[in-house]
């Protein structure tokens, strides 16, 4: 498949879409540290658990979807699956995490959660914000139910429902620096 051999030559992230090839642009400062915060604190607090965390690089595979795709971070259960052939391709999450940004925010949000839902292990999804504090959470109850929350205060905790897991909105966004918008009434 051209998309592989892309991916095994390549230094850039590309997402592969059914049958579509799609360069993914470098993340901001914001999105990284936002990643790096919340993946560490999940690294950190299943240590020696049956867990594993990935961060930006990772691919996985949604074969319902026919997508090749990037999430900013997910969790997999210990008993790691690879796409068949493959060594460098999960297909298992049970948590995914994504930093939304202007360009990607109505893609994470729609069509990408809903290719991530088609995915059996699927549990639980974060959606946070990179320019304001507000982080949205999915967990899925049932077959096609999921609840959803909202949180946008600093000093509230979100508890994962898949794992157990609470990191608080100040330790997600510790070091993320908001652009300030003046108010040009002052």
């Amino acid at each position: 498949m051209e998309y592989l051999n892309l991916k095994t030559n390549s230094q850039e992230r590309h997402e592969y879409i059914n049958g579509e090839i799609i360069h993914i642009t470098s993340g901001t400062p914001n999105h990284n540290q936002i990643a790096l915060n919340f993946s560490a604190s999940l690294n950190f607090s299943l240590k020696r658990q049956p867990y594993r965390v990935f961060v930006l690089d990772q691919r996985l595979w949604i074969l319902k979807k026919r997508i090749y795709t990037y999430p900013d971070v997910m969790v997999t259960p210990g008993n790691l699956q690879l796409q068949q052939g493959r060594k460098d391709t999960i297909t298992n999450p049970i948590i995914i995490a994504e930093v939304l940004s202007n360009s990607t925010r109505n893609y994470d949000k729609d069509e990408k959660f809903s290719a991530y839902r088609t995915i059996p292990t699927f549990q639980e999804y974060l959606l946070i914000d990179q320019y304001t504090i507000p982080v949205e959470q999915y967990h899925k109850t049932a077959q096609k139910k999921w609840i959803f929350s909202e949180y946008n205060e600093l000093e509230e905790t979100i508890s994962l429902n898949s794992i157990d897991f609470q990191i608080t909105l100040a330790d997600i966004y510790d070091q993320v620096e908001f652009e300030i918008i003046e108010n040009s009434d002052n």
